[in-house]
């Protein structure tokens, strides 16, 4: 029992960031907190609206010069990695 009494303890941030999230943290921040006000915080974001955001953009549905070309070659689990991860984060600056 004591075992699962410190898993539970472990701060979400401890979670290590997935490989594609080195690309989303040169805009967004490497925990997800983003230092330009122009790009949205992904931290804490719910994960059906990155997945369905990631999808958008990656196929055509929704436009971004800089989205855009990011989400082009996401997998959907590499999308689904991403939105588990980045909700996972604390919103906390």
């Amino acid at each position: 029992m004591r075992l699962l009494i410190l898993a539970i303890a472990l701060p979400v941030a401890a979670l290590a960031a997935p490989p594609q999230a080195a690309v989303c943290a040169g805009c967004h921040g490497t925990n997800g907190i983003s230092p330009n006000p122009q790009w949205p915080n992904l931290a804490g974001q719910q994960k059906d609206y990155l997945v369905t955001s990631l999808k958008a953009y990656r196929d055509g549905g929704r436009s971004n010069p800089l989205m855009s070309p990011m989400a082009k070659n996401l997998s959907d689990g590499d999308i689904e990695t991403l939105a588990g991860y980045f909700n996972g984060l604390d919103a906390r600056p």
